[in-house]
This record gives C-alpha cells, structure tokens and sequence, in this order.
C-alpha cells in the first residue's frame, strides 16, 4: 500500500505541474503517459486514482476520466437496450461473443466518437483513461492509445494500465503482450524539470 501512495503522490506532482499541464518538455511526442500498477491491487489503485482525481480537482485541475468499461456499457445500453449483453452473452460461445462485442463498439466508428465527444464538452486540462483491463480482449489497449492520439490533443492522458510497460511495448497483467506501443512516456520514471 505504501507503495500505491509513492506511485500517486509523484503522479499528483507530476501531473500538477504548468509544465505538464502545458505539454511542455515532450520532443514533438504526443502527451501520452502510461502508469502502470500492479493487476493484483486493482482495487487499491482504483481508490487512489479517484483519490488523485479528487485532489487535482480540489486545486484547479480539472480532470474528465475516461473509464473504457463504463464508456462500453453505455453504448452497449445503447445499442442493444438495459441488460441486453449479459442475455446475448448466456447464447453465445466466447468467439462469437467477442466479434459480436467488437463489432458493436467498432473503435473507429464507435468508440471514438463517444470519446471525442466527451472531450469535447468537457474543460479537463487532463484525461485519465482507465478501465483497459476491463474490456480486454474486445477492446486492446494499443489500438485505444493509437486511435486516441487523434481525439485527445487538447490535454495530456495518462492512462492507467494494469501490467507493464517498457517504453516499447505493452504487457497486460503482466502476461499477454500487445502489440508494440512506443508513443507514451511512462510516468513511473517521469522526471520534473528542477
């Protein structure tokens, strides 16, 4: 636990910062961060993302959390009406069931534009991304942060992954690798400007 606080306390400081916020200091990159954690203390880091939520929000930091699973739900309510999926999911075999899920929440005709829409009625200077392990498989986490990088310009996104990351690829719960994502900087060694 006493790890979680570290992690999030430097997050707080990072994210903070009119350095960060601005997007300064990135080479060109895109303001994409990556903080990985550990899959067997989701829940603990759950409650500190929303716990870093709250203080950054307490001093002037507006933030819009994009949580996949919840974003997913609702056009999945959407599409098919309340409690619909669980009944198509008893009728199906896992295959189907996963094609049918990403044919519905098609990332580029879909899920972005729910995202984008988001983003755009909201005045975060940052955006959390959260709920990546919870859609996976239908929903990889690469091709999230490749298609995001479109959407999400106006502010930095860390998003919050639940494995690891090296700096080239991505690894969810530690066990099934993606494929390569390059474009992030991991905020676990990000370092301030003195």
């Amino acid at each position: 636990m006493e790890e979680i606080s570290k992690k999030f306390e430097h997050l707080y400081q990072v994210i903070s910062t009119e350095e960060f916020l601005r997007m300064e200091s990135l080479g060109g990159e895109i303001p994409f961060f990556i903080s990985t954690c550990d899959p067997k203390q989701q829940i603990e880091v759950d409650k500190a993302i929303k716990g870093l939520k709250n203080k950054l929000e307490l001093n002037g930091i507006p933030v819009l959390e994009l949580n996949l699973y919840d974003i997913t739900l609702d056009l999945l309510t959407q599409e098919l009406g309340e409690g619909e999926i669980f009944e198509l999911e008893k009728t199906m075999d896992k295959a189907e069931f996963k094609v049918a899920l990403q044919s519905i929440l098609d990332i580029q005709e879909v899920l972005l534009p729910k995202i984008k829409s988001m983003i755009e009625s909201s005045d975060a200077k940052v955006y959390f991304l959260t709920g990546i392990g919870m859609v996976y498989p239908y929903i990889r986490s690469h091709s999230v942060l490749n298609n995001l990088q479109n959407v999400a310009k106006k502010a930095p996104t860390v998003a919050f992954f639940e494995g690891e990351y090296n700096g080239l690829s991505l690894e969810l719960f530690g066990l099934l690798k993606d494929d390569n994502y390059y474009r992030a900087f991991n905020m676990d060694y990000y370092k301030l400007k003195k």
